[in-house]
């Protein structure tokens, strides 16, 4: 069936961490993957859930090869446009602070990221309550055709606290 979902694997985050690694979810034959993120907060009042991927290696691609463009849609203010070139990691979308991680979820599909001859892109969309309800979309893309192995969360400041979920599944 088309656009059905296959699980891979899941993560637990037990610990506040300035950021979580999932290794070896990728390289499973799809061209398109999907991450659940459930329960995410920082420390920090005002953060951004920001990425790296993994290389054939399992090394963080921290190099300035990542380009992003968001729109986040909040209901009590106008909405507002985020995009940079050339980053050292991808910005996915708003996160709430403190107190936040049991009203909103992320979802993460990752393209390409088995082929060693394209770029991976990914595309993102949340939502969540934070004093009102906000919603984000995006896209990214790394520019570098490389095979990814895995993808490395971080936030954009303070630390990501403990009890975000994380479950990686294959699209068909």
């Amino acid at each position: 069936m088309a656009g059905s979902l296959e699980f891979i694997k899941s993560f637990d985050d037990t610990a506040s961490t300035s950021s979580v690694t999932l290794t070896d979810c990728f390289n499973r034959g799809y061209d398109v993957y999907a991450i659940s993120i459930t329960h995410m907060s920082s420390s920090s009042n005002v953060a951004y859930l920001r990425a790296r991927f993994l290389d054939s290696g399992g090394s963080v691609i921290s190099d300035s090869e990542y380009d992003y463009a968001h729109m986040d849609m909040m209901a009590d203010t106008s909405f507002g446009e985020r995009r940079n070139t050339g980053q050292t990691s991808m910005e996915l979308s708003f996160m709430g602070g403190v107190n936040y991680k049991d009203v909103g979820g992320f979802i993460v599909y990752v393209f390409n990221p088995d082929s060693s001859s394209s770029f991976t892109f990914t595309t993102v969309q949340a939502s969540q309550v934070d004093g009102a309800l906000t919603g984000s979309k995006g896209i990214t893309v790394h520019k570098s055709a490389e095979v990814i192995t895995g993808i490395n969360f971080l936030p954009s400041g303070g630390t990501l606290d403990e009890g975000a979920k994380f479950s990686v599944y294959g699209v068909k």
